[in-house]
């Protein structure tokens, strides 16, 4: 129960924040600029516009996750509204576990804002299956996963670090986590044990943040402006996945944020 009302207060603070409207007007206005660009390519115009609209869903997701998400305990510290709290009985692990919740919901609101203006999108130009729409929504689960991963990141970081560097940290493992596969060719290529074990230990620690690129082989990005389906089996692991890896990153948070001094 005061997890959810943490989350509740959480969700209520970052809807006050100015930068999260900036950054859902600026993507909405990239999808919106995807129908013009689509008229510049006679006959793909559904493709253009799905395909920049969930570009831009995901990237402006990301800012929003990792510049909301890296501030979720830092400021709770700053403003010193976190020792009330933990002066009351409220534990400190649920207190990281309700500023998770929060922005997720937080995220969730906003993917649907940004799913709700590429729908608007779609409509505005015409001409697209009425069914064409639901094979857009898994690609906007999968999207919406990805930044549940990078939340629990920049939380992570939140708990030990200033604002500034942990979205330094945050960025840093978003954008490795996208070549973590090439990290096993790596070490084959280097033909050492050490550095192969290395490499191999490295893949399975980093977050992969290519199954969300791809969805069993399939480009989810480029199968949805096709206006194809994605692989359920495949959706249902990257959701596993998922789960497994921010429940890492919340214990870690909770033992680091546990062993902090805050006297």
């Amino acid at each position: 129960m005061r997890i959810l009302v943490i989350a509740r207060n959480t969700f209520r603070e970052n809807v006050r924040d100015r930068v999260l409207y900036n950054l859902i007007l600026f993507a909405l206005v990239m999808i919106g600029s995807s129908i013009a660009l689509g008229q510049l390519t006679l006959g793909h115009e559904a493709k253009v516009i799905v395909g920049l609209g969930l570009s831009s869903i995901s990237v402006f997701g990301t800012l929003i996750a990792v510049f909301i998400g890296i501030g979720l305990v830092y400021k709770e510290l700053e403003k010193r509204t976190a020792y009330s709290l933990l002066a009351k009985p409220v534990r400190r692990s649920e207190l990281i576990l309700g500023k998770y919740l929060g922005l997720l919901f937080t995220l969730a609101v906003n993917v649907t804002v940004m799913s709700a203006g590429l729908m608007a999108a779609m409509a505005w130009q015409g001409g697209i299956p009425a069914e064409s729409y639901l094979r857009v929504l898994p690609a906007v689960c999968v999207l919406y996963l990805s930044l549940a991963l990078t939340t629990a990141l920049a939380l992570f970081f939140s708990t030990f670090s200033t604002p500034a560097l942990s979205a330094l940290f945050t960025l840093f493992l978003w954008i490795c986590g996208h070549f973590s596969a090439d990290l096993l060719a790596f070490g084959r290529l280097t033909k050492s044990a050490v550095a192969e074990r290395l490499c191999r230990i490295l893949y399975y620690a980093l977050p992969n943040m290519s199954n969300y690129a791809a969805v069993d082989g399939r480009d989810v990005i480029g199968a949805a402006a096709r206006l194809q389906p994605l692989d359920g089996a495949g959706i249902l692991l990257v959701t596993i996945y998922t789960a497994v890896y921010c429940a890492g990153l919340l214990a870690l948070s909770v033992v680091v944020f546990s062993r902090r001094d805050l006297e």
